[in-house]
């Protein structure tokens, strides 16, 4: 493990990604394996003033013995601490670092998909709570572990596939340009700009044709795509980075005006289960059928949580220059897949893209929050007027505005 990339990763996401103010309480979170980054993180957090750096390890192992071994029924229930935790958080206006994958794609093959659905930890519904009022500067961030890596380069020994993905992950991640702050910031701001000029346009949909893909989504009267801009800021005005590395521009959709198919572009791990060949129809905003060549159950499952967990809460467009998906890898992660290709986000919808107040209790309201691509080359994005005017946004990957 290389220590000075180490220590530069540890620095980009303690003083950019979450931006740590002194006195603040700081919670991290990652996989065993990711003990060395964070002690690091711990280090420059109480170095920048940190009142208290509270670390918490996922083993993923653990939650693997449970979905084999406990009783069903008892697969759904969430101990009440870790919730708690979360709004203490809030109430803190803390810090949130979290290294991820806490649960290798994977980790639940062979489990009866449905079953595997039924736990969702290490997600949390009050993360969301958190996240919507604005309360903790967080960041989430990869690191790369032996099981992550090896679903990403079977191809490889364990050595090999965990250096191999180091590799990428600087790359994505900008730590190999002279200044990472200054190449994000640039980045950043190239975003802002796309962003801004889509809302410019005022639309009141988001059309998405590709193979096995002919969608619509629609649009609040208030939906804003540069209000966010790859950076978010709480309420007591910190600014920060939620996502590191980050290449998206998202809003907030009308919870009852998606129509269409959708096949995803990518698999998308749930939890521990993977899904390939994800195909999704929605009429009056549900999602009616969701069907897969593998693992269908356990997103159904997830889309059975409640309410507002079949209707969408995010819509997010990346284009062609994104460096992830420029590496042309599936990662098997939601951050950095995301990232690389636009999506649909089903469940819980953001309040931050949202100009106006009267808006909000339209909002899609859920304990989950299940991002999906639906991204690519071959899937044209346009975008559709008031007046059922269409105007291309992305073609080939490319922006035409």
């Amino acid at each position: 493990m290389n220590e000075e990339l180490l220590d530069r990763y540890a620095d980009l996401i303690v003083g950019f990604g979450a931006n740590v103010q002194p006195d603040q309480v700081v919670a991290v979170e990652g996989p065993l394996e990711s003990a060395p980054l964070i002690r690091r993180i711990a280090r420059r957090a109480y170095d920048r003033g940190a009142r208290y750096v509270d670390v918490v390890y996922f083993d993923a192992a653990v939650k693997r013995i449970r979905n084999e071994s406990a009783p069903e029924d008892s697969l759904t229930w969430v101990p009440p601490w870790l919730g708690r935790r979360m709004l203490d958080l809030g109430e803190l206006e803390a810090a949130r670092i979290v290294l991820t994958p806490s649960v290798p794609p994977g980790l639940l093959n062979g489990i009866e998909p449905a079953r595997a659905g039924r736990d969702r930890l290490p997600s949390l519904p009050e993360t969301l709570k958190i996240v919507d009022d604005r309360s903790v500067a967080w960041t989430i961030s990869p690191f790369p572990t032996e099981a992550w890596a090896q679903v990403v380069f079977p191809e490889l020994d364990a050595t090999a596939a965990v250096e191999a993905l180091w590799r990428d992950l600087e790359h994505v991640c900008r730590l190999d340009e002279p200044d990472p702050v200054e190449a994000w910031q640039g980045r950043i701001a190239e975003i802002w700009q796309v962003a801004s000029r889509i809302d410019e346009l005022d639309l009141d949909a988001l059309r998405f044709v590709g193979p096995g893909t002919d969608l619509t989504v629609g649009l609040l009267p208030s939906s804003r795509f540069a209000k966010e801009g790859g950076r978010a800021t709480t309420r007591t005005g910190i600014d920060h980075m939620p996502n590191l590395p980050t290449e998206e521009l998202f809003t907030t959709p009308d919870p009852e005006r998606t129509e269409g198919v959708v096949a995803s572009t990518k698999p998308l791990d749930v939890g521990g289960s993977v899904v390939t060949g994800l195909r999704i129809r929605f009429e009056g905003g549900r999602a009616v059928e969701i069907d897969a060549d593998a693992n269908a159950d356990a997103l159904r499952r997830r889309c059975a949580t409640d309410e507002g967990a079949s209707r969408l809460g995010e819509v997010a467009l990346v284009d062609g220059e994104s460096r992830i998906g420029r590496l042309g890898r599936t990662f098997f992660n939601t951050l950095l897949d995301e990232n690389s290709a636009s999506h649909l986000a089903l469940g819980d919808a953001y309040a931050s893209p949202v100009a106006d107040p009267a808006d909000l209790p339209r909002i899609n309201e859920s304990e989950i929050h299940t991002d999906f691509m639906i991204g690519s080359d071959d899937v044209t994005v346009t975008g559709v007027t008031r007046d059922g005017d269409e105007l291309p946004l992305l073609v080939g990957g490319a922006w035409q505005i």
